[in-house]
C-alpha cells in the first residue's frame, strides 16, 4: 500500500471515529485505548504514530467522558433544589438529595473522574512526545493538546465544586488508585485548585474551537462534530467567575458571545443571532423563544409548542442554524453504541425507571412568574416538565426519545438523546453575573431582562438612536452596540439581542434594595428557571452563596425542596447546610 493510500485509509478511519462520536457510536477507540487488558495493551509507539492516532486519542477521551453523564447530572441537580427523588429511587439517590451521603455511595465516588483525568494525563504526555518526535505539526499539536488539557481542567473544576479539597495530579499514574496516597498527592483546597486551573488553562496554546478543515471536524447527515468539543474560552470564563476575577471572566465570555473562532460571516442572520439570545420571530416562530400564534397572544391555547418552533424545540431539533445559535457543547447518544443514554432511565416513566422528577419547589417557581400577556406562569416550565400519567416528568432529555405530539416513546427499545453541557443562555447569565459584580449593573440587568436595545432605549419621542441603545461609551468587554435606527440608519452588531426574560416573554424583575445583590439574586433565580436539570444548579447555588458569604441562600433552597415534598428531614438538612463545610462530599475512594 503506497503512502497516499495509507493516508487516505487513516483519514477514513478517523472520519469514521468522528461519525461515531457525533452519533455516540462510542467508541471502539476508547475501549481500545482505555480499557484493554494489560497483556494486550498497545504501547505508545503503536498508538501515537501520527495525527490520526492523536485524533483517535481525543475521541477516546470524549467517549469515556460520556460515561460520566449520569453522575454529573445527579450531583449537579439532585444535590440542589429543583430535582427530587421518586418512589422508585434507591437509598443512594435519597442520600444525595438529603445530603447524608454514605462512604459507599456510588454516585459520590470520585474514582471515575480521576480515571479519566489519568487518561488525559497520559494523552498529554504522549502528545508532547509526538511533537518532539515530529509526528505531527505544531498547530495539530496545539489544538489537540489544548482540547485534552481543557477537559482535564473541567473535570477538576467539577471535583472541586463537589468535594472541596482534592488531589491535583498532572502526571500519568501507573494505576489510578495511587491518588489515594495523600503523602504524595495531598488534598488542596478549592480556592488553591482554582489558581492552578486558571494558570494551566490560560497557558494552553490554542483556546479557540477546532477550525474548519481539521480532521476532527466533519459534517455527517447535516450534523457537525464542531459542537462536540469543550469551549475553552467559556471554561476560562467559568474558572475566573468562580475565582472572582470578574473582568477576566467577562472578557472570556465576550469572545464566545461574539462567535470568535466560529467563522460566522459578518452581516448575516447567523452573525446577528448566534449565541446572542435573538428576539422572537412573531410571524413564523422560527426561533428559540416562548411565543404564541400571532394575533392570538391572549389565547393560552395558542402557545407555540412543538419540536421545530419556539423555546422547547432547542432540546429536540436537529443541528440546523437555530440549534447552532443556542448550543455550544453537546455530546450525543446513539442507540447502537455504548455508552447507553442514561437519561431515559433516570427521567422517563414510560420505558425508563423514573428515578428523578421535578421538585414541587421548581414547579412553584415557574408558576410564580408573570408573562407579558398577563398569564401567571412561566411557559419554560411547561416545556421543562410534563404531567404524564399523573406524574411530573423532567422532559428536556426526552424529546429525542418521545413523539413530539403524544409524548409517548417512538420506540421504547431505542433511546437516542443528548447530554447538554453548555448553551448560549447559560453564557448570557454567567456574563451578566460577572458584569454585575464588575460594576455594570444596568448591562447585567439588560442581559437578564429585555436586552440592550430596550434597556438603553431613548426617551419617548426620540427617533435618533445615535447615543442610545448601546454601551459604546464603556470599555471592552462591556461595549455593546444594539442600535436599530432609521434616521440615521443603524444596525449594530447586537441589534437583535434579547434578554433571557424577554425571550421567555416574561416581565422584567424589579431591583429592590442593594442593586448588586438584588440583580445577583435575580440572576440566580433565573438560572433555575432557564437552565433547570442541565447541570448548572448546584454550582450556581454554591458560587453565589460563597460570594455573598451567606450559606442560607443554599440551605434555604434545599430546605424549600425537601419541605414542599414532605420530607421530614428538611429542617435538619437546612441546619446542616448552614455550615459550608457540609456542602462537600466525602472524598472516599471506592
Amino acid at each position: 500500500m503506497n503512502k497516499h493510500m495509507k493516508k487516505l485509509q487513516s483519514f477514513k478511519s478517523i472520519r469514521s471515529l468522528c461519525i461515531m462520536a457525533l452519533s455516540s457510536m462510542l467508541l471502539f477507540s476508547c475501549k481500545k485505548m482505555m480499557e484493554v487488558n494489560p497483556d494486550t495493551k498497545l504501547n505508545a509507539t503503536q498508538m501515537y504514530r501520527n495525527v490520526y492516532d492523536a485524533d483517535a486519542a481525543v475521541i477516546g477521551i470524549y467517549g469515556k467522558l460520556m460515561s460520566l453523564a449520569k453522575q454529573y447530572v445527579i450531583l449537579n441537580e439532585l444535590r440542589a433544589d429543583l430535582t427530587e427523588v421518586t418512589d422508585n429511587s434507591d437509598g443512594y439517590l435519597r442520600e444525595i438529595s438529603t445530603h447524608n451521603v454514605s462512604a459507599n455511595n456510588p454516585y459520590a465516588d470520585p474514582r471515575p473522574f480521576y480515571s479519566l483525568i489519568n487518561d488525559c494525563n497520559d494523552v498529554l504526555k504522549n502528545f508532547n512526545i509526538m511533537l518532539q518526535s515530529n509526528k505531527f505539526k505544531q498547530d495539530e499539536y496545539q489544538q489537540r493538546y489544548s482540547d485534552i488539557g481543557a477537559i482535564r481542567s473541567w473535570l477538576y473544576l467539577q471535583l472541586g465544586i463537589h468535594y472541596g479539597s482534592i488531589p491535583y495530579v498532572t502526571d500519568p499514574l501507573e494505576t489510578v488508585d495511587a491518588v489515594k496516597d495523600q503523602s504524595k498527592y495531598p488534598l488542596i483546597p478549592f480556592n488553591q485548585l482554582l489558581d492552578s486551573l486558571i494558570t494551566f488553562t490560560q497557558s494552553l496554546p490554542f483556546q479557540l474551537p477546532y477550525p474548519p478543515g481539521t480532521t476532527l471536524v466533519t459534517t455527517v447527515d447535516g450534523s457537525t462534530t464542531g459542537r462536540f468539543f469543550i469551549e475553552k474560552n467559556i471554561l476560562l470564563g467559568d474558572l475566573n467567575l468562580w475565582k472572582g476575577n470578574y473582568t477576566q471572566a467577562a472578557t472570556y465570555y465576550r469572545q464566545v458571545l461574539e462567535s470568535t473562532g466560529y467563522f460566522v460571516s459578518p452581516g448575516t442572520d447567523q452573525f446577528y443571532q448566534q449565541f446572542r439570545q435573538a428576539y422572537a420571530d412573531v410571524v413564523n416562530h422560527n426561533d428559540l423563544c416562548v411565543g404564541y400564534v400571532r394575533y392570538k397572544e391572549s389565547d393560552i391555547n395558542s402557545l407555540i409548542e412543538n419540536n421545530s418552533q419556539g423555546w422547547r424545540s432547542m432540546f429536540a431539533r436537529n443541528q440546523d442554524n437555530l440549534w447552532l445559535q443556542q448550543w455550544i457543547w453537546v455530546l450525543p447518544f446513539n442507540t447502537n453504541f455504548a455508552p447507553q443514554n442514561p437519561f431515559i432511565d433516570l427521567f422517563s416513566n414510560n420505558g425508563g425507571s423514573y428515578l428523578l422528577k421535578p421538585s414541587q419547589a421548581a414547579m412553584d417557581n415557574w408558576n410564580s412568574q408573570q408573562q407579558q400577556n398577563g398569564f401567571p406562569f412561566d411557559a419554560r416550565g411547561n416545556f421543562s416538565y410534563k404531567m404524564l400519567n399523573g406524574q411530573p416528568v423532567i422532559m428536556k432529555y426526552l424529546y429525542n426519545y418521545v413523539d413530539g405530539t403524544s409524548l409517548l416513546p417512538t420506540n421504547p427499545l431505542l433511546k437516542p438523546g443528548q447530554w447538554f453541557l453548555y448553551r448560549a443562555s447559560a453564557l448570557h447569565l454567567h456574563f451578566a453575573e460577572a458584569a454585575n459584580r464588575d460594576g455594570r449593573r444596568l448591562l447585567a440587568y439588560a442581559f437578564l431582562n429585555q436586552g440592550i436595545q430596550q434597556t438603553f432605549a431613548p426617551p419617548s419621542g426620540q427617533t435618533d438612536v445615535t447615543n442610545y441603545q448601546n454601551t459604546l461609551y464603556d470599555v471592552a468587554p462591556y461595549n455593546f452596540d444594539g442600535r436599530q435606527g432609521t434616521y440615521p440608519y443603524f444596525r449594530g452588531d447586537w441589534y437583535r439581542h434579547n434578554g433571557i426574560r424577554g425571550c421567555a416573554r416574561l416581565n422584567s424583575v424589579p431591583v429592590v434594595g442593594d442593586s448588586t445583590i438584588s440583580i445577583e439574586n435575580s440572576i440566580l433565580k433565573e438560572e433555575g428557571l432557564e437552565l433547570a436539570y442541565e447541570g448548572y444548579r448546584w454550582p450556581d447555588l454554591v458560587r453565589i452563596s460563597l460570594r455573598q458569604n451567606d450559606p442560607s441562600i443554599l440551605a434555604n433552597a434545599v430546605y424549600a425542596k425537601l419541605s414542599k415534598d414532605g420530607n421530614p428531614q428538611a429542617a435538619a438538612v437546612r441546619s446542616k447546610l448552614m455550615d459550608p463545610k457540609n456542602w462537600y462530599l466525602p472524598f472516599k475512594w471506592q
